[in-house]
């Protein structure tokens, strides 16, 4: 195996990404292979966009409100457990003088890793409230009039920021980055931070002890056609030199499955971590990602992305609809601060008003919401699961710090409207415009906000 710098090379592993990806293009196997980092799925560093071109705002628009819901930043992998278990299982194996050299080479890694990394599990990292800082910039910059002082009754008043967080720290701590980087910029800002048990109804209603799809035929019969090319045998082998020692006490489909998902997790880390690895384990410097070859990172990657998407996607192999359900709570919530800002700014000065409703939290909530809402970016049926990556993928919907912005716009004696950005890029919508002269109507990605309300209130009435 080809030896590199450690830190040079995991961040190589991202940088095509931030450079050529575009959130709703679809993906072939040629580009799984040009860009092995779309196989960490849920744990990609943020896509952030690169000369992004909005289309032009109808004339005399101007935008007066943002409501927004964001994934937590990147993280430390959710289980210290898992950690543990990756060193305990080297090292039992190297005890044994079962480990080959790479296999030593990867329990220098994990030893650290289970000392430094695993008190820490699930904590947000540095590199993910850079994310949010990033995130909170770009928006502010792109929809200035939002933030700035409005002139009512004579008086300059600075807009309402409301937010709120899921429970878990990590989303706290991304809420706070989020806010501390509007303040900076704006520091007349005084924003609303709000969580609590009360509100996870709607930052996150998620229950994943309340969904088993491994019953459901249609959809079994096709993910295991993807699971069958995931074969960690040839992986395991690099690690160990005795495959009757493999056998007799390894769990082999749960090491390659826990080794693979730290590996991937460790893009997101903060770099003294990264230079702690690099400078002590005292080793050839391999990073874990790439002791996996990028075809086993695809076989594995196109049957997580299936599991993702049956679970809270917009399969057509599920009979259900129960995983994507699990966003009306937080749809609902969207719709009613709208109509709450709304009403503060045509209040004439009687009501503050809001500037933009944040919310802070998790990517099972946000993946059914985007299902949920028929965003262009997650509207995919396929059935045949091997060519869902086609149309279908979970990097692009739920990387770390992913994000539903939905911009409102106003102007005199006009219906409001309402562009939805994801993960800062524009998105269509299967909604029609119900105004009698469709002259009037305007083109996507910019809807009528009675047309959208009208439509989401149906999908949640169902």
């Amino acid at each position: 195996m080809k030896k590199f710098d450690f830190v040079k090379g995991l961040f190589a592993l991202t940088a095509g990404f931030f450079l050529t990806a575009t959130v709703n293009a679809q993906t072939s196997d040629a580009e799984l292979l040009k860009h092995p980092e779309y196989t960490s799925s849920n744990y990609l560093v943020y896509p952030e966009p690169v000369n992004t071109n909005y289309t032009k705002v109808p004339a005399g628009y101007k935008p007066f409100y943002i409501s927004h819901y964001g994934r937590h930043g990147s993280r430390y992998h959710h289980s210290g457990e898992e950690y543990t278990y990756l060193f305990e299982t080297l090292s039992k194996a190297d005890s044994a003088q079962k480990l080959t050299d790479l296999g030593k080479q990867a329990l220098a890694y994990a030893q650290i890793l289970a000392n430094d990394a695993a008190p820490r599990k699930g904590d947000l990292t540095q590199v993910g409230v850079r994310q949010h800082e990033g995130i909170a910039n770009r928006m502010y910059k792109n929809f200035r009039e939002v933030f700035k002082d409005w002139k009512i009754g004579g008086k300059k008043v600075t807009p309402h920021v409301r937010a709120y967080a899921s429970t878990s720290g990590r989303c706290i701590v991304s809420m706070a980055a989020f806010n501390g980087e509007l303040r900076s910029l704006n520091p007349k800002i005084k924003p609303e931070l709000i969580s609590g048990k009360s509100y996870m109804k709607f930052i996150s209603s998620f229950e994943w002890n309340k969904l088993d799809y491994s019953k459901t035929k249609a959809y079994t019969d096709e993910s295991d056609k993807l699971w069958k090319n995931v074969n960690p045998q040839p992986f395991l082998k690099k690690l160990f030199n005795d495959s009757n020692y493999v056998v007799k006490n390894i769990e082999a489909d749960k090491f390659y499955n826990r080794f693979f998902e730290i590996a991937t997790s460790m893009q997101g880390m903060d770099q003294p971590l990264l230079d702690d690895i690099a400078a002590n384990a005292k080793v050839p410097a391999d990073s874990f990602v790439n002791l996996f070859t990028t075809e086993e990172k695809i076989a594995r990657w196109k049957a997580q992305n299936a599991w993702w998407y049956s679970l809270v996607g917009t399969s057509p192999l599920i009979a259900t609809n129960d995983g994507i359900n699990f966003a009306k709570p937080t749809l609902k919530n969207i719709l009613d601060e709208a109509d709450t800002a709304i009403a503060a700014d045509t209040s004439n000065g009687s009501a503050t008003p809001i500037a933009a409703t944040l919310r802070f939290g998790h990517d099972a909530a946000l993946l059914p919401l985007t299902a949920l809402m028929q965003l262009s970016v997650a509207n995919a049926k396929v059935s045949d699961l091997t060519k869902l990556h086609e149309e279908w993928n979970d990097f692009k919907i739920i990387p770390m710090a992913a994000n539903l912005q939905m911009i409102f716009y106003k102007a005199q004696g006009k219906p409001i409207l309402v562009k939805i950005l994801y993960n800062e890029i524009e998105q269509t919508l299967p909604i029609e415009c119900k105004e009698t002269n469709k002259d009037k109507c305007p083109a996507a990605p910019y809807y009528r906000w009675d047309d959208i309300r009208e439509f989401y209130h149906a999908i949640l009435n169902k």
